[in-house]
Order: structure tokens, then sequence, then C-alpha cells
């Protein structure tokens, strides 16, 4: 007689047992209606419309007075609900996934094992993130092997298939691109008063709508890869802040290690200018003078007016300073910080990286930004990182640097910086904010040449500075 041991069952899930789990994952299936049925029966048809009607003129009311947090809090709610019952419904998932070989035959019952879809999220119009506990005997080997076929049958142009925990994978699928055309360049606004240091145009998001980020007491880096777009994201922040710059309200500081091939040409427009090809300089400090890099010359100067406005502004009881000619709103512009962060001396590592540091923590308050152009934005490369306020990531060619850049988990939640093709998406990235953790994808306006033209020949400082301004010269 056999052992009853090694006996195979042969019970399987009762179709009642599989609906009550289902009932229990899903409890406002029946709360929906169950909510409509009482309401019906205590306040009768008009009351359960008027407060349906109420719902949804709420709904749209917020909407229309402010759609930034409706987008940010509601929107992604909606849509999510919507998909899941649309795109992602049972059957259509179990098809979908049986046609990928991604199920499972349970050789004891002879059922066929579905993973199971724990939640699904659609944080932007474009992005749909997808939790699945998957079976006994799959892996995350098991879906990436099947990775192509699966983004095509849910009809997605690009998936990536990350491990959250044991057992429960995150699936991102991005459908389309928003951005079929070419975005023009910022518009150069006609007056100072017309610029707005806290919204700087810079492009267009996937909704739409004009990409606008903070200047005035932040600090940005933006990282891409050679031929990412990097450029647009130099040259549109000063199309849009170009009347102050005329008017010497905005001064600008540029670094380019790079031998100035991208920056020359908009030379005129700068305060402070210099390249890997320039030649040592004098820099004269409280400590006396010296022959020093004409970069770090201009990044010591920087700094050093910092420290002159802290002092203005201390000994005139001010937290907080106001732009004017007599106290402007200085940026400085990195252009391939790795250069002097990691790949200069080592002395010139140690200086900058301190200094940088002291600007970034010190600089905000009293009118001092900091805008940082990388390709490899790993620790070792840029350790001061983490100070940076606002961020974007162009196409990568790492996956890991997108989490560097936006932040732990970035990429799960659907910033694919590194799927972006090479070629004719130039400008694209995604970005995150202070207000929302969520990566949304945007991209920024070209500027050609003419362009660059056209922002010199409008806005070129023409006057010397006041006299009793706090600008600071480097020594001849």
């Amino acid at each position: 007689m056999k052992s009853t041991n090694n006996r195979r069952t042969t019970h399987k899930t009762r179709p009642e047992a599989r609906c009550a789990l289902w009932l229990a994952r899903h409890p406002g299936f029946l709360a929906c209606p169950a909510a409509i049925t009482t309401s019906m029966i205590e306040l009768g048809a008009a009351g359960t419309g008027g407060i349906a009607a109420g719902a949804l003129a709420a709904g749209l009311a917020w909407h229309r007075a402010h759609p930034e947090s409706f987008t940010r809090v509601a929107a992604p709610r909606l849509r999510s609900t919507r998909r899941r019952w649309t795109r992602y419904l049972g059957r259509s998932w179990r098809s979908s996934l049986d046609f990928c070989n991604l199920t499972v035959d349970d050789r004891r019952t002879g059922e066929i094992l579905v993973p199971r879809l724990l939640k699904v999220s659609s944080p932007t119009p474009s992005i749909d993130v997808l939790r699945v506990a998957i079976r006994k005997g799959q892996s995350l080997s098991t879906f990436r092997d099947s990775q192509e076929e699966l983004a095509s049958a849910l009809g997605a142009d690009v998936i990536s298939i990350e491990k959250t925990k044991p057992r429960v994978l995150t699936i991102t699928l991005v459908f389309g691109n928003p951005f079929t055309d070419v975005i023009p360049p910022a518009d150069i606004p006609g007056e100072p008063d017309e610029v707005d240091l806290t919204a700087i145009e810079l492009g267009d998001t996937e909704y739409g709508h004009v990409w606008t980020e903070p200047l005035l007491g932040q600090h940005w880096l933006i990282s891409g890869a050679t031929g990412s777009g990097k450029g647009s994201l130099l040259w549109n922040p000063l199309r849009a802040m170009g009347p102050m710059i005329r008017e010497r309200l905005v001064l600008l500081s540029v670094i380019d290690p790079k031998g100035g091939m991208e920056t020359e040409r908009g030379k005129p427009l700068f305060h402070q200018h210099a390249t890997s090809a320039d030649d040592e300089v004098e820099y004269e400090d409280s400590e006396g003078t010296e022959d020093v890099d004409a970069m770090l010359a201009v990044l010591f100067a920087f700094r050093d007016r910092m420290k002159e406005r802290q002092d203005l502004l201390r000994s005139e009881g001010k937290r907080k300073f106001a732009v004017s000619r007599e106290t402007p709103f200085e940026v400085l512009m990195i252009d391939e910080l790795a250069m002097l962060t990691a790949l200069a001396a080592r002395r010139t590592i140690n200086e900058v990286n301190r200094v940088l540091a002291e600007i970034l923590t010190q600089g905000r308050a009293c009118g001092f930004a900091v805008i940082a152009y990388v390709q490899e934005p790993t620790k070792d490369t840029v350790p001061v990182r983490d100070l940076f306020t606002r961020r974007v990531s162009l196409r990568t060619g790492t996956a890991s640097y997108v989490d560097m850049v936006l932040g732990e988990d970035a990429r799960e939640r659907g910033a694919l910086a590194d799927e972006i093709p090479e070629t004719g998406c130039e400008g694209i990235g995604y970005r995150t904010s202070e207000k929302s953790r969520q990566p949304i994808r945007v991209r920024a306006g070209y500027c050609t040449d003419n362009d660059i033209d056209e922002l010199v020949r409008l806005c070129t400082p023409r006057n010397d500075p006041p006299a009793d301004s706090n600008v600071y010269h480097l020594a001849a």
C-alpha cells in the first residue's frame, strides 16, 4: 500500500472562495454599490443625484481653480482606477501573461496560476507602474527573459522590470512619446518685470504645460550623457532671464572646463567667464595675491561676493535679499562639473568641493545660485550632489544614475531615463519637485545658434555696474 503522504491532492480552489478573496482585496467593488444603495434608500434619487452632481462640480472646480494640485493629487488616482479596470482587467491581464508564458501550471491540481496584480498606479498620462506578486517557481529573470514580449502584449513602448521585495516585482510601462515635435526655445521677455525667477521657462511637460523651474533660492543639477541635450538647459534659462541680465539684475559667472566650445558664443552676456584653455590669473583675497587657475578664480570670486552679500544683509538686519542693481541675483554655471570635482589635480578637487559646499549651503538666502551639468553623477564624481535642490535627469546610459539624480526608487516610479533613444529625443528627460517625488517627463526647448545670437544681441549688458554695488572684479 502506498503511503498517503505521497498522494497528490486534486482539490481546486472553489469559485466562491476565489470570489470571496477577490472581494476582500477590492472592498470598493462592494462599498461603492452599497453606499449608493444606502443613499437611495435614505435620501432618495434626488438626494443621491445631488450628492453625485456636487462631487463632480467640486472636482471640476478644483481642476479649474488649481490645476497644479489637481494634477498632482487627484488625477493620478482617477487615472489609476480607470486603467486598472480598462487596461488591466482580469481576463485581459491573464491573457497577456499566458501568451508570454508567464503563467504557472500547478501539477497537483492542474490549475493555471496567474501572477497577481497587486496595484496599478499611473503617475503621469504616459506611465503605468504595476506591482505584481509572482508565483512559486518564477523569478525576476523569468519576467526579464520575456520582457519584450510582455511590452508588446501590454502595448507599451518601453518596459522596465525590477524586484521590489521577495516574490514582488515592479513593472514600469511607458506608452508613446508625447513630444512628437521639437520644442521651441523659451521666449525672451520684453522687460525685467516680466521675468519670474521662481518660474524659469525651460520647455514643455508631458501634460502639454509649460515646464518651469524655480531658480531663486535653488540650486540645479542637470545630468545627462553626451548628446542628451544639456545645452538646451544652459541657454533656455538665460533666454528666460534675458532682460534681467541686460539690466544687470542677474549676473552670470560661467565656468566651462570643456574649453569653451559651448559657452563662447554667449560670452558677452557673462559677468565672468573662464575655460580650461585660459591661463592662470591673479586672485586677491584677504591672505594676499596669488596666481591660480582661471576657473578656480571665478569660483573663489563668486564665493567672496556671497560672503560680502551676507555681511551686507547682516548689517541691515535682513534675512533675505531683494533683487536690485545694488544686490543682483548671481548665478554660477559649471558646464561639466566632474572635470573640477573628480578629474582635476588633487589640490584642485579638494578646493572645488570645499568651496562648492560652502556656496550650496549658504548661497540660497542671499541670492546666489548654482547650475551644474554632469555626465556621471556618482558620489565619487560629485561629492556635493545631495546639496542641489532641483535635479533633472536627461538620457543616461546607466540605470543606476537615475536614482542618484532624482532620488531613491525614481526609476521604479517611472523615470526610465536610461531607456530614452539616442536619436530624435534630445532634451527629453525626467524631473521631480519638492512637492512630489513622482517623476514627470519633460522636454527642453531647442536653442539654435541663431537663438543664442538673438539672446546676445538683445540682452548683452551695456552699462557698468553701480559704484556702490558689491560686484567683485578679479585682479588684472
